[in-house]
């Protein structure tokens, strides 16, 4: 039985309070911290008492998680509902940090209000959660950029002499409970350069000349090209970046990431997959999901190395399959509670459709709602999600051949979540 809630940041700032059962005063969030800090060494006991209140906590994120109680409950029950709290927490705001708790406390005590009911612990299961949950998180990461400086080498023995720059995204985007309703996009990119030739002295990147940063003025008279922020290699010369939006640099041996970039919301074109899913019970008492998905490429490109992954009721014992091609594949894992849905090869302007029958046992209707939401991982060559390009690259001195032929384009996903 907990009698109290809070987090606390490692300076002692009180991020979240929550007293459920009205035994003790607030006062006992400066005890704990008082106490914690007076300790001597690095790893403070788990367990701490103060007259007849017990001090539980756990250490994730720089915080301090912790639950308070008087009744002789076991410090492990505890320590195991703190554990599973920050996982829970994680899952809503994505990190554990002191600015995502700020940027969230409206969901926490949200997530608290459903988890705990007067000191007794109802669920921790996201799966259940989801159903109650209202307030949507905020996302609280930064665009940051890595530490450019540090630039990995590669043995040349084992490398063709080459210089091939790309450019990666990552989409993590959700879907609302209205099918085809999109919540949230972010595509984060970079330009990567990998450099083989040691005679290469300088390269000149020309990027699209309609290329806009921020919201300012589009340039150009072709298709705008726009992101929000952009950051650069610190060796990379930007005197024709204004003018022409061409990047000059003398590459170092290796790889190094010469231009990151983030954009938010406003996406050029619609997100590549859409799904229409049916769940029901047929009159056997088996969970039927039908899942039917869209690629919404251009027909002349493909995704690559697509899967879904389903989550699906506790307990669920087997699985029976029929695929609209050959060439996919789905299995039942139960470590993971999903059906795992796998496509090599999704081309573009296609659909593919799957129905799952599973095997549920004491099925109910509170039981159906655990499917979802779907989680797609998957790789998009040649593409990329803002319509940044290379217009030309040039090399110092001139190597034979067209140098075009060294730019490479690929999306990946990064968080593609879609609910069900």
């Amino acid at each position: 039985m907990i009698s109290q809630v809070f987090i606390l940041s490692s300076k002692g700032d009180h991020l979240i309070y929550k007293d459920f059962r009205g035994e003790a005063g607030s006062d006992v969030v400066s005890i704990f911290y008082e106490m914690v800090t007076a300790l001597t060494g690095d790893q403070p006991p788990v367990v701490m008492s103060h007259k007849d209140l017990h001090f539980v906590h756990v250490r994730q994120g720089g915080l301090y998680w912790v639950a308070t109680t008087t009744a002789d409950s076991s410090p492990f029950t505890v320590v195991e509902f703190l554990n599973r709290l920050t996982a829970l927490v994680k899952d809503y705001c994505g990190t554990l940090s002191e600015k995502s708790v700020q940027m969230n406390f409206a969901l926490i005590y949200e997530l608290l209000d459903e988890v705990v009911d007067y000191g007794y612990v109802q669920t921790t299961s996201s799966d259940v959660l989801k159903n109650f949950i209202q307030t949507e998180a905020v996302s609280s990461r930064p665009f940051s950029l890595f530490d450019l400086s540090n630039v990995g080498l590669f043995g040349a023995e084992t490398q063709q002499n080459k210089v091939a720059p790309s450019s990666a995204s990552a989409r993590p985007i959700q879907s609302s409970r209205e099918q085809g309703v999109l919540m949230k996009a972010d595509v984060q990119g970079e330009i990567r350069v990998k450099c083989y030739m040691p005679s290469c002295s300088e390269m000149r990147i020309g990027l699209n000349e309609e290329f806009s940063i921020g919201k300012s003025q589009l340039r150009g008279y072709g298709a705008a090209v726009r992101v929000d922020e952009c950051s650069f290699h610190q060796a990379v010369r930007l005197d024709e970046f204004d003018s022409h939006r061409i990047l000059r640099l003398c590459p170092s041996q290796g790889e190094q990431t010469v231009m990151q970039y983030q954009l938010s919301d406003n996406l050029p074109s619609a997100p590549p997959f859409r799904l229409f899913p049916t769940i029901e019970r047929d009159n056997g008492g088996r969970l039927l999901m039908y899942m039917k998905l869209r690629c919404d490429l251009p027909p002349k490109t493909a995704a690559i190395n697509v899967c879904a992954s389903v989550p699906v009721p506790k307990g669920s014992v087997s699985l029976s399959q029929e695929l609209s091609s050959p060439d996919q594949s789905a299995e039942l894992k139960p470590q993971s509670r999903a059906v795992v849905w796998e496509i090599p090869r999704f081309p573009g302007g296609t659909q593919l459709s799957a129905l799952f029958k599973l095997d549920v046992p004491g099925l109910s209707s509170a039981s159906m709602l655990e499917v979802g939401p779907v989680g797609l991982s998957f790789e998009l060559p040649k593409i990329t999600a803002t319509g940044l390009q290379v217009r030309f690259l040039r090399l110092s001195p001139v190597q034979p051949g067209p140098s075009q032929r060294w730019v490479r384009y690929v999306t990946h996903s990064d968080s593609y979540t879609i609910r069900v």
